[in-house]
C-alpha cells in the first residue's frame, strides 16, 4: 500500500491490526506484534512526511488529498500543518541554492566542488554577467512554482473546509465537530500567517541575488529586462499576500540609482561628443512627426503596466482582472514568457534606428560620416512613421549635403526643425522615462538627470551661437534676467570649467567634478563668419529652433513626469519648467541679434550721415543719400534671408525677430547719427523728418512687421528739438531711453535758436542728475 502511495489505506489497516492486537494483548506473542505495528506506524509517518514535502514544488490534488486523509486518521492535522510550513521554508532555501549553484558551476566549467560548500550569499557573487539574467529568470520560475504550490494548498483547504462544514451541519456528534472546527481554525490562521513568511523568504533570497552583482556595467536593455523580471515578481507578491515588496523595492532602488548614475554619465559624455560633431543640418522628418512614433515612447500608448507588453497582458474579463495565480494555476509560468519573448520585448519597445538595440547604442552616437552599414530603406529621406516600420533615422552629413534643395519641399510646410542630436536627446528622454515608469522609487533621480540633458543642450546652443559680450554691454536687455539666471545655474551645477584636475584638490571636489561635463566646442565645420550666409543663419536657425522643439516635447511630457514625481519633489519639476524649459525661446533674441548686428553696415551709415549739412536755410524736398544706402542694405538682407530660407524653413517668429532686430538697430543708428550733428536749423530738423519718412515708406514694402519697432524712438528725438526750455526739462526727465550723449547734443544744438546759455546750464545739470544713478 505504501509503495502505491495509499497512505490512508496503509494507516487504516495498521490501526485495525493494532485494535485487534490490543483485544488479544494478554497473549505474549501478540503484545510483541503490537509494538512492531507501532514501529510500522512510525515508519508510515516518516514516509508521510516525505510525501508532504513533495507538495512544496509540485502540488498534486490527489496526492495531497491522500496525505491529508492519512494525517486525519492519525489525528495529527495540526502537526501536518506545522511540518508543511517547515518544508516550504526548506524548499525555498534549497531551490534557490540549487539554481544558482547550477549556473555558477556551469560557468566555472570545472568539476570543482568548492562552490557547494559556499553560503548562498557568497555563491551569488560568483554569477557571471552573461549568466546573470537567465539565472535570475530561472530563480524566479522556481520560486513561482513554490508559491503556486502554496496557493493551491490554500485553495484545497478552503474547498475541503466548505465540504466538511456542509457534511457536519447535516448531523454528526457534537464533540467531533467542535474539535474539527478548532483544527480548521488553526490551519486557516497558520496558512494565512505563512503567506507573509514565505513571501518574506522569497524577497530576501532574491535581494541577496540582486545585490550580489554590480549591474552598472550592464547594457540598457539588459538592465531594463532585470527590472522587468523584478517588477513581475513584485506583482506576484502583491497578489500572493498583498505585499508592497519593500525589500525588493529597496534593493532594486539601490542597484538602479547606481546603474543610472553610470548610465547617465556616459550619455552626457556622448551628448557632448555629439554636439561637438553636430553640423546643425536639418534632419528631415515628416510634417506630422510626433515623438510617440519613436520606439522609445511606445510604452506611453499603453496605459497598462509598463513592464508587460500587450501580448503578455493577462487576459481580462469585463468584470475583473485575472490574477497571475488564476491564469497560470493549471500550467505555464509567468517568468517563462519573459525569457521566450525577450527579443520581441526589445524590438517592441527598445529597438531604435532600425538596429538591434545593442548595436543601436553604438550607432546612435557614431560620427555622421559612417552610414555605410545603414540598411538601404533607412537611407530614404522620409521614413514612414505611421506604419512604425522603422524609426526616424539619424541622417549622415553626406546624405544631407547631396540633397537637392527641392528635396526639402516636403519639409517646407510645417515639419519640425530638429537635428540628429535633438532626435537622440529625445530618444534618451524616452529611455529615461521607461526606466522611471518601472522604477517609481527613483523617479526623482531620473527626472533630475533628464533635466540635465535639456540643460546641457540649452547651454551648448547658447555658447555656440548666443554668447557675445559686446551685446550684453549694449544694455538692450537681450537676454532676460531669467535666462541669465538659468545659464549661470547650469554653468555652476553642470559645467566643468577646470581644464586639468588639480592634484591637491580635495576628494569632495573631485567627486563633484565627476558629476560635471566639460563645456562643448562648436564643430570647426560650422562657419559663422561669412556675410553671404548671413553669418551662419541656417545653422543658427536649425540649432535654436531644434532647442525650441525640444522644449515643446518636454512641455508635452510634463503631465507624465508630474504623475510619477514624489509630492515632496514636485517643486523641483515646476521650477525646472518655469525657469529652464520656458526660457528656450528666449535664446532666439541674443542669437539672432548677432546676425542682425552684422547683417547691415551701420558704421557705414554713420559716416554717410556725418557728411550731411543740417543747418540748411530752406525746406528741402529731396531726401539724403544715406537713406537709399540703408534701404539697399535692407534689400540685400531680404535677398539673403530668402536664400537661407530655401535651405532651411525659417519660422515666422524667427524672421520677425530678425527684422525687428535689424530695424531697431537701424533706428538707433539714425538717432546716433542725428546726435552727432554739431549745427542744425529748423529746416534741418524738417529734413531729418523727411529722411525718416522716406525710410519708413520704403521699409514697409519690404516687411510685414507693424508697427515698425522703435519708430517713436526716432520721431520723438527729432521733435524734441522744438520744445521750449521748461518742456524740454520735463522731457529729459521722462525719456531715460536716450544716452547722455544724445541728450547733451540735443541741448547743445538748440542753443542759440530757442535756448539761452543759462537755460542750457540748467538742462545739462538735469541730464547729469539722470546720469548719476546709472554710474
Amino acid at each position: 500500500m505504501l509503495e502505491e502511495e495509499d497512505y490512508p489505506g496503509a494507516i487504516q489497516l495498521c490501526l485495525e491490526c493494532q485494535k485487534a492486537a490490543s483485544t488479544f494483548k494478554h497473549y505474549s506473542c501478540i503484545s510483541e506484534l503490537n509494538s512492531k505495528l507501532q514501529d510500522t506506524l512510525e515508519q508510515i509517518e516518516e514516509q508521510l512526511d516525505v510525501a508532504l514535502s513533495k507538495i512544496c514544488k509540485n502540488f498534486d490534488i490527489n496526492h495531497y488529498t491522500k496525505v491529508q486523509q492519512a494525517y486525519r486518521l492519525l489525528g495529527k492535522t495540526q502537526t501536518a500543518m506545522d511540518q508543511l510550513h517547515m518544508h516550504f521554508t526548506q524548499a525555498i532555501h534549497n531551490t534557490v541554492f540549487q539554481v544558482v549553484l547550477g549556473y555558477v558551476e556551469l560557468c566555472a566549467g570545472n568539476t570543482d566542488t568548492k562552490f557547494q560548500k559556499l553560503q548562498y550569499k557568497d555563491l551569488c557573487t560568483h554569477v557571471t554577467p552573461d549568466s546573470y539574467i537567465p539565472c535570475l529568470a530561472d530563480l524566479c520560475k522556481a520560486l513561482w512554482e513554490v508559491m503556486l504550490s502554496y496557493y493551491r494548498t490554500m485553495e484545497w483547504h478552503e474547498k475541503h473546509d466548505n465540504e466538511d462544514t456542509t457534511s457536519a451541519s447535516e448531523g454528526s456528534n457534537m464533540m467531533g465537530t467542535e474539535e474539527t472546527n478548532f483544527d480548521r481554525g488553526y490551519i486557516k490562521k497558520k496558512l494565512e500567517h505563512g503567506l507573509t513568511r514565505i513571501w518574506q523568504d522569497v524577497q530576501l533570497k532574491v535581494k541577496t541575488y540582486l545585490l550580489g552583482t554590480d549591474l552598472s556595467i550592464f547594457k540598457y536593455d539588459d538592465f531594463i529586462f532585470v527590472l522587468d523580471i523584478i517588477s513581475r515578481l513584485m506583482q506576484v507578491g502583491e497578489e500572493f499576500c498583498g505585499s508592497k515588496s519593500e525589500v525588493l523595492q529597496e534593493s532594486i532602488r539601490k542597484q538602479s540609482v547606481n546603474y543610472f548614475k553610470n548610465y547617465h554619465r556616459t550619455r552626457l559624455d556622448e551628448l557632448r561628443m555629439f554636439l561637438e560633431n553636430e553640423t546643425w543640418e536639418l534632419c528631415p522628418v515628416k510634417s506630422n512627426f510626433s515623438i510617440l512614433q519613436l520606439h522609445e515612447f511606445k510604452f506611453m500608448e499603453q496605459s497598462r503596466s509598463p513592464s508587460v507588453s500587450p501580448s503578455k497582458q493577462p487576459a481580462s474579463t469585463s468584470s475583473k482582472t485575472v490574477t497571475l495565480f488564476e491564469q497560470y494555476c493549471s500550467g505555464g509560468n509567468p517568468f517563462e514568457i519573459q525569457a521566450n519573448h525577450k527579443d520581441e520585448e526589445t524590438e517592441d519597445v527598445l529597438a531604435s534606428n532600425g538596429y538591434e538595440s545593442d548595436e543601436q547604442e553604438k550607432s546612435a552616437y557614431q560620427e555622421y560620416d559612417s552610414d555605410s552599414d545603414v540598411p538601404e530603406e533607412l537611407k530614404r529621406d522620409y521614413v514612414d512613421e505611421q506604419t512604425g516600420d522603422a524609426p526616424v533615422k539619424s541622417i549622415s552629413r553626406e546624405t544631407l549635403k547631396s540633397r537637392k534643395k527641392s528635396d526639402y519641399s516636403l519639409n517646407k510646410v510645417n515639419a519640425p526643425i530638429l537635428t540628429n542630436t535633438t532626435l537622440n536627446v529625445i530618444r534618451l528622454v524616452g529611455k529615461y522615462m521607461q526606466m522611471m515608469n518601472i522604477l517609481k522609487p527613483i523617479a526623482f533621480d531620473v527626472i533630475h538627470f533628464m533635466s540635465q540633458l535639456f540643460d546641457y543642450y540649452l547651454y551648448a546652443i547658447y555658447t555656440f551661437f548666443g554668447r557675445n559680450d559686446s551685446l550684453e554691454s549694449t544694455g538692450l536687455g537681450l537676454s532676460s534676467s531669467r535666462l541669465r539666471t538659468t545659464l549661470n545655474r547650469i554653468q555652476e551645477s553642470l559645467i566643468d570649467l577646470e581644464v586639468s584636475a588639480d592634484p591637491t584638490a580635495t576628494l569632495t571636489a573631485a567627486e563633484e567634478r565627476k558629476e560635471k561635463v566639460p563645456s562643448p566646442h562648436l564643430s570647426h565645420l560650422v562657419v559663422l563668419t561669412s556675410g553671404d550666409t548671413l553669418y551662419g543663419l541656417a545653422e543658427r536657425v536649425v540649432a535654436t529652433e531644434s532647442l525650441v522643439f525640444l522644449a515643446e516635447q518636454f512641455e508635452f511630457l510634463q503631465p507624465h513626469l508630474d504623475a510619477v514625481m514624489p509630492a515632496v519633489k514636485k517643486p523641483f519639476l515646476q521650477q525646472f519648467y518655469s525657469q529652464t524649459v520656458s526660457t528656450a525661446s528666449e535664446l532666439r533674441k541674443p542669437i539672432y541679434w548677432i546676425v542682425a548686428g552684422k547683417a547691415i553696415d551701420y558704421e557705414q551709415m554713420l559716416l554717410l550721415m556725418a557728411n550731411v549739412k543740417w543747418d540748411v536755410k530752406e525746406i528741402m524736398s529731396q531726401h539724403n543719400i544715406y537713406v537709399d544706402a540703408l534701404l539697399k542694405e535692407f534689400e540685400q538682407f531680404n535677398r539673403k534671408l530668402n536664400d537661407v530660407s530655401k535651405r532651411v524653413r525659417i519660422p515666422l517668429p524667427v524672421s520677425n525677430i530678425l527684422w525687428e532686430h535689424c530695424i531697431r538697430l537701424a533706428n538707433r543708428t539714425i538717432v546716433e547719427g542725428y546726435a552727432n550733428v554739431k549745427k542744425c536749423s529748423n529746416e534741418g530738423r524738417a529734413l531729418m523728418q523727411l529722411d525718416f519718412q522716406q525710410f519708413l515708406m520704403k521699409l514697409e514694402k519690404l516687411t510685414d512687421i507693424r508697427p515698425i519697432p522703435d519708430k517713436e524712438f526716432v520721431e520723438t528725438y527729432i521733435k524734441a528739438y522744438y520744445l521750449t526750455e521748461n518742456d524740454m526739462e520735463r522731457w529729459i526727465k521722462e525719456h531715460r531711453e536716450y544716452s547722455t550723449k544724445q541728450l547733451t547734443n540735443l541741448v547743445n544744438v538748440c542753443l542759440g535758436s530757442h535756448i539761452n546759455k543759462k537755460a542750457r546750464q540748467k538742462l545739462l545739470a538735469a541730464i547729469d542728475d539722470i546720469d548719476r544713478p546709472k554710474r
